[in-house]
C-alpha cells in the first residue's frame, strides 16, 4: 500500500496509528507534523469534510491516493485491512463488537478528558489559521485564551479515574491484553492514558493490573518502534485540541 500519513507526537491519535502500522507492517510515507501549532491545517493538507470534521479534533491523517482518512481507530481497522501482519481486531463477530464497543467508551469518555487535561495543563499558544470546522476553531480559541472551566477538569480527572478501574476490572481474570488477544483497543486506550500518569497521578496510584498491561504493552517492538519517532523527551506531554467534550456526559 503507498499512503502518506501526516502525524505527531506519538500520545494520543497519532500513537495509536503509527502503532498500528507497525504492528501490521505497513511502510506509509511519515511526515511528521505539529499539530499544537496547527500545521494540520496548512496547505500541505487537502481539506474535505472528512479532515475538517474529524471526531477526535486533532489528529493524524492519511492520504492514499486523493482520499483523506482521519481518526485513529477507523484508520487502524483500514491498516489491519490492508496490512500483512497478524491481526489486531478479533475474527469473531461479538468479539470484535466488543472491541470497537471498548473503543467507542474510550474516543467519547477518555480521549476528550485526557485532551482537556492536558490542554489546561499546555495550552496551545495561539489560534492557527485555516481551520475549516468552526467548532474546532472555537475549542482552539478558548484553549489559547486560559479559558478552563473547573467543574469540567474536575469531571475530566474522575473519568480517567473510571477509565483506570474499568482497566483493572477487564485485567482482573488475568488476561494480558483487553480483549484477550492483542487488539486496537489496547492502542487507543493507551494512546490517551499514558499522558495521563503525570497530570491524574491519583487514578494509577493502586493499578497494579494497569502497570502490569502497560509495560507489556511498551515492550511490543511495534510500540517501541513508534515511541522511538518521538522528537521531543516527554511526547506524552503534547497536546493538541482534542475531541469535544459529550455534552450528555
Amino acid at each position: 500500500m503507498t499512503g502518506i500519513l501526516y502525524h505527531g507526537q506519538p500520545n494520543g491519535p497519532s500513537f495509536t496509528v503509527l502503532a498500528a502500522a507497525f504492528e501490521k507492517g505497513v511502510d506509509l510515507d511519515r511526515r511528521p507534523i505539529d499539530l499544537v501549532a496547527g500545521e494540520r491545517h496548512g496547505a500541505a493538507l487537502p481539506h474535505p469534510i472528512e479532515v475538517d470534521q474529524s471526531i477526535e479534533g486533532e489528529g493524524p491523517v492519511l492520504i492514499v491516493g486523493d482520499v483523506a482518512m482521519t481518526d485513529s481507530v477507523f484508520l487502524a481497522c483500514y491498516l489491519d485491512e490492508v496490512g500483512s501482519g497478524p491481526a489486531i481486531r478479533p475474527a469473531d463477530p461479538y468479539a470484535r463488537w466488543q472491541m470497537m464497543a471498548w473503543c467507542r467508551y474510550v474516543i467519547e469518555r477518555v480521549a476528550p478528558a485526557a485532551a482537556a487535561l492536558g490542554n489546561a495543563a499546555a495550552p496551545p499558544a495561539s489560534v492557527p489559521a485555516g481551520i475549516a470546522s468552526a467548532d474546532l476553531a472555537a475549542r482552539w480559541s478558548q484553549a489559547v485564551e486560559g479559558k478552563v472551566d473547573e467543574a469540567q477538569l474536575a469531571d475530566s480527572r474522575t473519568k480517567i479515574a473510571q477509565a483506570v478501574e474499568k482497566l483493572e476490572a477487564q485485567l482482573a481474570d488475568g488476561r494480558d491484553w483487553l480483549m484477550g488477544d492483542f487488539t486496537i483497543a489496547d492502542l487507543e486506550t493507551h494512546a490517551w492514558l499514558a499522558g495521563m500518569r503525570g497530570l491524574v497521578p491519583e487514578a494509577f496510584a493502586a493499578a497494579p493490573l494497569t502497570d502490569a498491561w502497560e509495560a507489556r504493552l511498551r515492550a511490543r517492538p511495534a510500540v517501541a518502534q513508534a515511541l522511538g519517532l518521538a522528537t521531543v523527551p516527554e511526547p506524552e506531554a503534547i497536546w493538541a485540541i482534542g475531541p469535544e467534550i459529550n455534552r450528555w456526559g
